[in-house]
């Protein structure tokens, strides 16, 4: 990773919901940093749920603390909690980080948390759910615990997490952006990708990537894909997420409904159960039918020359995915600091993203994209009207020099700043920061 060793040794925690195996966004934060500073000589833990998927508690140098724990302040928690609490409260960290609010690592440890002999580090990740009125009563007691924490450190440098901050009155914040392996997108092109997926050589590739949850933009892009008129060229949708990862098993309907419902609300999880089940009775949907539905319907249209391709690709392949892309496009529902279009960038592949989260400001910093306009409702989720992304879609793919000059700013802005190794170091200087001020029990109450 081209990291080098530090004179100060520090012993770091970092507490997520997730970690790998596990995919997903807040995972890949947490292991690029725990392992770039393993490999310069920190001792390094991460405090995690317990998957099944995973069969070891060292992986890169990163040791793995595992709780059988789900559920948040909210919803009520499930597990070990009191083992949890017992394990921050007797342990001897420099440096605990909580990787997000609104989940266990984090709301577990509110009681004890000025029992922690550590300096204190919030990622709060956006508050996705302040908006929710079930959520009201968590963010007014919210700014207490806050307090506490030695430094919030924010991925954006205007958006909710930003102003509720300010809002409570803290003092010590401290903005880091997410960033993408420069390193990991080097690699060079597979001439055999494209026939590997049955891509015809000369097709335009779009190309998205985000979780299965029905709230990452999948089928709001599939849509725009079947309304745009790309003039006969010969066009490829690549629509790749994974299954979400319980603290559990993975992959069954039961799990996947209450993964909802915790994560997104009853309302949500009951509307996305009724379609599963008239789906498997054979009924079409309309508007609300699956990705799959969709998908199926344009791969039928063959005299269209669009088609569509829904898939997980182990990384290896999803990387060339990046490569081969002509766009990528993002109409995510709710986000916060979305790694995949730093991705985007590290591969010198233009994107088109929706208004959610901090997109507006990546577009400013990379200059590696452009923003789709799209509304917002009253719990603060994007919702993008499918012809308006399609008009923008076609309006880039007709504009290949623009195209182009997003790419090369995007892949510019990656290996100057957001790239994993300075911003690895950007942590690392706060954590020695953040050591220098003394005595961890001398903070005020």
């Amino acid at each position: 990773m081209g990291d080098g060793r530090r004179e100060n040794i520090l012993n770091i925690l970092f507490c997520v919901e997730f970690y790998y195996p596990s995919l997903g966004g807040a995972q890949e934060v947490v292991r690029q940093l725990a392992e770039r500073f393993a490999q310069r000589g920190h001792t390094v833990s991460v405090a995690t749920s317990h998957i099944d998927s995973r069969h070891f508690d060292v992986h890169n140098g990163v040791r793995i603390v595992e709780f059988v724990v789900s559920g948040n302040r909210v919803r009520g928690f499930q597990g070990e909690v009191d083992r949890y609490q017992a394990f921050l409260e007797s342990s001897q960290f420099d440096i605990v980080l909580f990787y997000a609010a609104q989940q266990w690592t984090f709301d577990a440890a509110w009681p004890v948390m000025r029992s922690i002999r550590a300096r204190k580090v919030l990622v709060p990740c956006g508050y996705s759910c302040l908006f929710q009125p079930s959520y009201k009563e968590y963010f007014e007691e919210l700014p207490a615990v806050l307090r506490v924490m030695d430094c919030m450190v924010y991925h954006a440098q205007d958006y909710r997490d930003v102003q509720f901050g300010q809002s409570a009155g803290l003092e010590s914040e401290c903005f880091i952006p997410n960033a993408a392996d420069e390193a990991e997108f080097s690699t060079a092109l597979d001439p055999e990708f494209r026939a590997q997926l049955s891509i015809p050589q000369g097709a335009k590739v779009i190309l998205t990537v985000g979780t299965m949850t029905g709230l990452k933009g999948h089928l709001e892009l599939v849509q725009a894909f079947q309304l745009a008129d790309f003039r006969g060229q010969e066009s490829v949708l690549i629509l790749n997420g994974n299954t979400p990862e319980f603290s559990g098993k993975k992959g069954d309907t039961l799990s996947l409904l209450r993964w909802l419902a915790e994560e997104y609300g009853i309302a949500y999880a009951a509307k996305h159960g009724l379609k599963m089940f008239l789906q498997c009775l054979g009924f079409e949907i309309g508007k609300a039918s699956s990705v799959h539905d969709w998908a199926r319907r344009i791969n039928k249209e063959k005299e269209s020359g669009k088609h569509v391709i829904v898939v997980d690709l182990p990384r290896d392949q999803l990387i060339q995915a990046y490569l081969h892309a002509d766009l990528f496009v993002f109409a995510s529902n709710i986000e916060y600091s979305p790694l995949v279009l730093f991705e985007a960038c590290a591969a010198g592949l233009p994107f088109l993203s929706v208004p959610v989260g901090n997109s507006v400001e990546i577009v400013a910093w990379t200059g590696g994209g452009e923003v789709c306009p799209a509304d917002h409702d009253d719990r603060g989720y994007t919702r993008v009207a499918p012809i308006v992304l399609a008009r923008k879609i076609e309006e880039l793919l007709q504009n290949p020099e623009r195209l182009s000059a997003m790419g090369e700013r995007g892949r510019e802005a990656c290996r100057t700043r957001f790239n994993w190794c300075s911003i690895a170091s950007e942590y690392e200087n706060l954590f020695e920061k953040l050591i220098s001020q003394g005595d961890v029990n001398a903070k005020p109450a």
